[in-house]
């Protein structure tokens, strides 16, 4: 079993390309929601798919190990409890911690601002896209 020791060492022989800036708010929500997937994973187990077979069929563009890294990463980061059950096959689901929850009603704002805006958005996007081309 590794100490905190070896732990540490081996988090710090690892060298980011982009080092951590933590000094706001939004840098902080940056890097705990950074990643493709983690605001619908986060949605979507706060609706009540907490099975990543469930979570799978609601995200199929993401393979399955990116969604396993990224929930990962929500569970490192206490958004999501992971409760493994003891059977055969094993069963896992996913639940939002109470820290969890708290995000929910800011990711419904952004949806809705999303919804709002839709067409705004898709065009700057497409028009980003499409000049990307060229």
């Amino acid at each position: 079993m590794c100490s905190l020791e070896h732990y540490v060492i081996f988090v710090y022989m690892y060298e980011r390309k982009i080092p951590l800036n933590l000094n706001c708010g939004l840098d902080l929500i940056g890097e705990v929601l950074y990643g493709k997937w983690k605001i619908r994973l986060l949605w979507f187990i706060n609706e009540g798919f907490q099975r990543p077979s469930e979570l799978q069929r609601k995200i199929p563009d993401a393979s399955r190990r990116v969604l396993n890294i990224q929930l990962k990463e929500l569970e490192q980061h206490e958004l999501v409890s992971k409760i493994i059950y003891a059977q055969i096959p094993p069963k896992v689901e996913y639940n939002l911690t109470d820290f969890g929850k708290t995000i929910i009603p800011i990711l419904a704002a952004l949806g809705n601002w999303g919804d709002e805006n839709q067409d705004r958005l898709r065009t700057a996007i497409l028009k980003d896209s499409l000049t990307d081309r060229l």
